[in-house]
């Protein structure tokens, strides 16, 4: 089962500091650059989980773009990295607050730019799944770039291709407050036409898209707006909450697993990456939440987005049954 992530490849500046920032102030802590974007980051877990990936992006021609290229080649991504001349490579500052919360503030690199023509129709069309993350929709270019991505393979030519599978389609809608922004019609308007069936909210972009402030109020309502989507609502501390069969459908609490948050960067898409692996080969929602769960968990007990593998995550990756390509 062959996935393809489209959408934003950048460079994470991440700080922490030892002690509350002052107005004019100094302070130790730690600052570190290191390979991130939310839709590669997807793209590489996914990878690190054994699953057959490609990722489009968008890249400068520059130091950070070359990078970018070996550190995916380094990963088992096969992307389609296109670059410009016009853009430099994205980043992103990431300051991580004393309780491991993160806020983020992104610049406008050459990931904001990909457009329709820089698409790969080769590799879009005959993905079996296709996912895509807000921070591609909240403004054009790239939003219809993304569109066309989830679009691509619904034609009859690719239809034909995969010998009549159906396309999948999976949304991470990324942020509430940019949600928030925009207008959740506006937001709606974008992606219910996507043939999304799979949707990664956490509680606060659930929350603000469907209205409700009660977990399974929020993901009954966000499958009615999707067409009978499974929802994954990540609830943190809490864990996540798995609804399957539509509306009406049967809902699954996977508990967390870890309640040591040192960095929350990175979790839901580290989450996401692994979860995909799993289901796109077993088909099981609930297996591939439980599965993803100590692969994120992991993550957020270290700093940054994609921390280096070591002997303790290996075994989280190897297979959980005969059926899991993870």
């Amino acid at each position: 089962m062959r996935l393809c992530v489209v959408g934003d490849y950048a460079w994470d500046v991440l700080i922490q500091a030892d002690n509350e920032l002052l107005p004019g102030g100094d302070s130790f802590g730690n600052v570190m650059l290191t390979p991130g974007g939310s839709a590669a980051n997807v793209a590489v877990w996914a990878a690190r989980c054994g699953a057959d990936v490609e990722f489009v992006g968008k890249i400068g021609q520059d130091r950070f773009g070359q990078l970018a290229v070996e550190d995916m080649t380094s990963e088992g991504v096969a992307a389609h990295l296109i670059e410009t001349d016009e853009h430099l490579t994205g980043s992103v500052a990431v300051f991580v607050d004393p309780s491991g919360e993160r806020s983020m503030v992104s610049g406008h690199g050459a990931d904001h730019y990909l457009m329709p023509a820089d698409l790969p129709e080769q590799a879009l069309g005959l993905a079996d799944h296709v996912h895509l993350t807000g921070w591609s929709l909240f403004m054009d270019p790239p939003r219809e770039a993304a569109r066309q991505s989830a679009l691509a393979g619904a034609s009859p030519r690719w239809l034909s291709e995969r010998d009549g599978r159906r396309q999948t389609v999976s949304l991470d809608p990324s942020s509430y407050q940019l949600i928030d922004e925009a207008g959740v019609d506006e937001f709606l308007a974008w992606t219910q036409d996507l043939g999304v069936g799979l949707l990664f909210p956490n509680f606060d972009e659930g929350r603000v898209l469907s209205g409700c402030d009660e977990p399974e109020a929020i993901a009954r309502r966000l499958s009615a707006l999707y067409d009978g989507a499974t929802v994954v609502l990540k609830l943190d501390a809490k864990g996540a909450m798995v609804l399957s069969g539509g509306p009406d459908g049967s809902v699954a609490l996977v508990p967390p697993a870890t309640d040591r948050l040192v960095d929350a960067t990175g979790a839901g898409d580290s989450f996401a990456g692994a979860f995909l692996a799993h289901w796109l080969v077993s088909s099981d929602p609930v297996a591939a939440a439980h599965f993803a769960t100590p692969v994120a968990a992991w993550v957020i007990e270290r700093l940054g987005a994609r921390p280096e593998p070591t002997d303790e995550l290996k075994p989280l990756l190897d297979p959980v049954s005969d059926t899991t390509a993870c």
